[in-house]
């Protein structure tokens, strides 16, 4: 557990050190827009639900969660320590899960900004 926690530390840093999270968050927000008010038909419908923007937001995290994931990995390939991080004495499912939940949280504050789009329909 405690190598879960140290490899989450050091994934969430790494995130907030380069403009990465802030640029994930800018394009979840702006497609969420798009899908749920222009590809959504939001205007041309006539009533103030939010049935499109639910329809297309697991679409969103579909494609942008794994993104985020499979960018730590490529990012030990690329730095050239996977071999060492690999042969450290943690176990697989401590390094995926280490790797898995800071971008799990990053997505938390992106779904969180998106309630003021739901906020203005309500």
């Amino acid at each position: 557990m405690r190598s879960i926690g140290t490899i989450f530390r050091r994934e969430l840093a790494s995130y907030f050190a380069t403009p990465l999270a802030y640029i994930f968050i800018v394009i979840f927000l702006v497609m969420a827009g798009i899908l749920a008010f222009f590809v959504g038909n939001f205007f041309e419908r006539g009533q103030a639900d939010l049935q499109a923007f639910f329809t297309f937001h697991p679409w969103l995290y579909l494609v942008l969660i794994p993104a985020l994931s499979m960018r730590l990995w490529a990012e030990e390939r690329k730095s050239g320590t996977i071999e060492l991080f690999l042969t450290l004495p943690v176990s697989m499912l401590s390094a995926v899960l280490g790797k898995f939940l800071p971008s799990i949280i990053l997505a938390r504050p992106t779904t969180a900004s998106s309630w003021q789009a739901m906020s203005a329909v309500s």
